[in-house]
This record gives C-alpha cells, structure tokens and sequence, in this order.
C-alpha cells in the first residue's frame, strides 16, 4: 500500500513537472512570437485547466495573433475578468477590430492604469489607444451612403477595376514611378506617387508646358504625413483625395481630402473623410466620377494579403451621417464596416439607377466592337455612337447641346489652367491681378459642369422614354 501512494506521489510530481516545462517552452515561443507554434500547447493547458486566467490569456492572444478572432474573443474575456494585465490590451485590439470602439477604450484605459501600478512603460498602449479614440469619433459621423457594389480583384494591378469617365481623367500605374499616376482630361498635369531618398512614398505634380513638361515638384504641406499615395484630382482642378498613413490614420492607409489654395500655392490641411470609407484596415484610390455620379475607393479590409476589395457607391451632394445617439449600435457597426453593403440600400430607386450606370460604364468599356462619332451610354442596354441612334428627337437636340458646352467647357477649363500656371510663377502684383480673372474661371466652368451633368440625365430620361413606348 506504501509502495502504491509513493509511485503515486512520484507520478503526479512527473505531471506536474512535465506540464510546467510545457507551460515555458509554450511561453518561451508566444514571447518570441511564434504564435502558431505556440497556440496548441495553449489549448491544450486551458482544456485540462479550463479556469487559468493565464492559459485563457495566452490561448486567446494567439488566437487573435493567428487570425482566430471569434474564437478568441471568450478566451480574452475570460482572463480581462480575473484582471490579467495584458489580456485588457488584445481585448481591446479584438473589440477594435470588431468597431467596438467605446469598449475597446475602457479595456486599453484598463490595460493602461495595470501597467502604472506595475511600473512599466505606457508609451505605446497610449499611442494605440490615441488611434482608438479617433475611431471612437469617427462613429460619431458615419456618412450614410449608399454603396452599390463591391468586386474582389488582384492587388497588383486593381485600377485595371476602375472603370471612370474620360471626363474624370486617368488613373494608370507606370514603371518610372513607384506609386499611382493620376492624369487630368486635358493631359496636361498629372499627379503621382513615388519614393523619396529615404524610402518613403511622396506626392509629386508635373505640368505640360507646352510641348515639354515641368521638373517634378514634391506636394511638401501634404508630404510630411508618412507615407503618400493614391492622388485623384476633382474636375474642379482644387479638390484632391489620397491617402497616408501618417497623422490622422485609423492605422495603413486612410483617405484624405484637401483643397488647393492659390493665394499660398500650397494645399490647406487634410481632413480624414471618416467612415465608412475608412477603416482599421488600408483604404486608398477614392475616385469621384462626376459624369457618372459613381465613387470608388479600394480596401484591404476582410481580404486576403494580395488581393483587395473595390466599393462602388453614389456620391452624396452633400454630407450627410447617421443620426449616432438614435440609431442602434449594431445598425452604425453595419454601416461603417460594410460587412454588408445591402444594409445601405435605403432608397431603392437610386440604387437600381445606380446599378445600371455601372452596368452601363462596364458594358460600355468593353464594347470594342462599335465605332461611331461618340459613345454616350442610355442605359445597361443602349450605347450610343451617332446621332442617327437618337430614336427621340428632343433627346437628340439636348445632346447637341450638351456637346456644345462640353466644348465650351474645354476651352474654358485650358484657359483657367494657364492662368493657375502663371499665377504660381508670378510676383505678388501680378498675382492680384489675376486673381479676379481665375475666380471667375473658376465659377464659369463649375456652372457649365452642373448644366452639362442635368443636360447628360435629360438626354437619358428623354430617350428612355421614347424606347419605352
């Protein structure tokens, strides 16, 4: 009986010993990072001690670490609940990926005022949580927008997805270059991304004078935020998107808006234009298709390392957000996510118009079958070439009137170029001058941009109508 309780004895201190060695060797590699490794030692340890606040903490973290987050998610909790220090920290990074934000704050605040009383260095939980608050706000001021369409393509050539209006200028990539290329209509001025001596991606314009163009000339007021990229100039030649992960990123890339102002000849500070076009993940290339009213932007969110998602959406005329203290959480989580873009279909009728302008820009890209004088898209199944192919003679007139100060809008458009282009290069008297000339440029062409934009629906709803008889 003796001999019995001794082997017993000596076989539980063997136990005991052997899951204490497998505890380090599992820390040892959850330490250096090797989380895949580490992660079914972990799961082993918390199944035999399901209550180790420690195991919960570690299994979780490399749960998360390994792309695991829902089944992290109670792990975590678990061990935030029996106050392990620095499960309050991947508790908070799980709750802001899930735009839990106000929660994910509480559990870094937490994981913080831990991490004071032990003595060790905060400077980087108060960095993360600093992101944290700004998407915290963000919520606050979701855009209610009505994203139409989303495509998954390869990341290594996505604009080949982009299908925008000439009218909107190019987007291409070039092998001199190491970022994107953004060409206005006119292939006058172009602006670009591309690498600085110490590595970092840049904004850069060039300007064609005449048959030659400009040297590069780096966008500095906007260049001193991180990285750079992804430029897409407005037809009003002032208003330019792009994006950084600078200041002001949720973390990657965010997307920025900024305006030109010619008195300084520099570009004012940048917004974040906020979500849902930006998220935790990298968002960049927002493109507006004026003659379209279609916008695209790119995201890595929810995909893989080498592809990335493409959003169609209809432009709002202005600003408009959610209504954050009256509306659900969970309905603000949906529309700023875009786990589903179903869920900000609202208006119905500008949806289905929506939808069948990209069907028709879609279609109308690849119709490389039909020549003609132009191509002017009526609807998903119409693409015009000739007048002749008008079957409503009101609609036909309206075209022509429409071409008319399309070309109206052209001259103009070169003509306000120019005078920006002397303006930069001349002295503080002569910029007086100009100044009254280029303000009314300015609004002669946005004017003719609007009349254009109705005279395009009139064309449309005119033969729609007679097709439809």
């Amino acid at each position: 009986m003796r001999k019995n309780y001794i082997a017993c004895l000596l076989a539980l201190g063997l136990s005991g010993s052997m899951m204490a060695q497998n505890v380090e060797q599992a820390k040892k590699m959850f330490l250096e990072g090797e989380f895949e490794k580490a992660k079914p030692m972990f799961q082993s340890l918390v199944k035999k001690a399901p209550s180790n606040a420690n195991y919960n903490y570690w299994y979780g973290a490399c749960c998360y670490e390994t792309g695991a987050k829902g089944e992290a998610q109670s792990y975590l909790e678990k061990s935030a609940a029996r106050k392990v220090i620095d499960a309050y920290r991947y508790l908070g990074k799980l709750y802001y990926d899930m735009y839990r934000f106000d929660d994910a704050v509480d559990n870094y605040e937490q994981h913080i005022e831990w991490l004071e009383k032990k003595k060790r260095p905060t400077e980087t939980a108060e960095t993360e949580l600093g992101l944290i608050r700004q998407a915290a706000r963000m919520m606050k001021g979701v855009e209610d927008v009505a994203v139409i369409d989303s495509f998954v393509v390869d990341k290594s050539d996505f604009l080949k997805a982009y299908r925008v209006s000439k009218e909107s200028g190019s987007l291409h990539q070039d092998n001199a270059v190491a970022g994107t290329v953004y060409q206005s209509e006119m292939g006058n001025k172009v602006i670009y991304g591309d690498m600085d001596q110490d590595g970092k991606m840049q904004l850069y314009s060039r300007i064609k004078l005449i048959n030659d163009w400009s040297d590069p000339e780096p966008l500095t007021s906007l260049n001193e935020q991180g990285n750079v990229n992804f430029p897409y100039l407005m037809t009003d030649g002032v208003t330019l998107y792009y994006a950084s992960d600078g200041e002001g990123s949720l973390g990657g890339y965010d997307i920025f808006v900024t305006r030109y102002d010619s008195e300084n000849s520099s570009y004012l500070r940048p917004d974040n234009i906020g979500m849902p076009f930006n998220s935790p993940a990298n968002d960049y290339m927002y493109v507006i298709d004026e003659f379209n009213n279609l916008g695209w932007f790119a995201s890595d969110r929810y995909q893989p390392e080498d592809k990335v998602c493409i959003y169609v959406f209809v432009p709002n005329d202005s600003k408009v957000v959610y209504d954050y203290e009256n509306t659900e959480e969970q309905a603000i989580i949906d529309a700023a996510s875009l786990r589903s873009i179903q869920t900000t279909w609202k208006d119905a009728d500008k949806v289905r118009m929506a939808k069948q302008k990209l069907a028709a820009v879609m279609y109308a890209k690849n119709d490389s079958q039909k020549k003609g004088d132009f191509e002017f898209i009526i609807d998903d199944s119409a693409v015009y070439h000739t007048l002749n192919d008008f079957r409503s003679a009101q609609a036909r007139t309206l075209y022509q009137q429409m071409m008319q100060k399309q070309k109206d809008y052209d001259t103009l458009s070169k003509d306000l170029e120019n005078k920006r282009l002397q303006y930069a290069q001349a002295g503080s008297a002569q910029k007086k001058n100009l100044a009254p000339g280029i303000l009314d440029l300015e609004k002669r062409t946005e004017q003719l941009l609007k009349e254009i934009k109705q005279l395009t629906t009139n064309v449309r709803n005119e033969e729609i109508k007679k097709l439809k008889r």
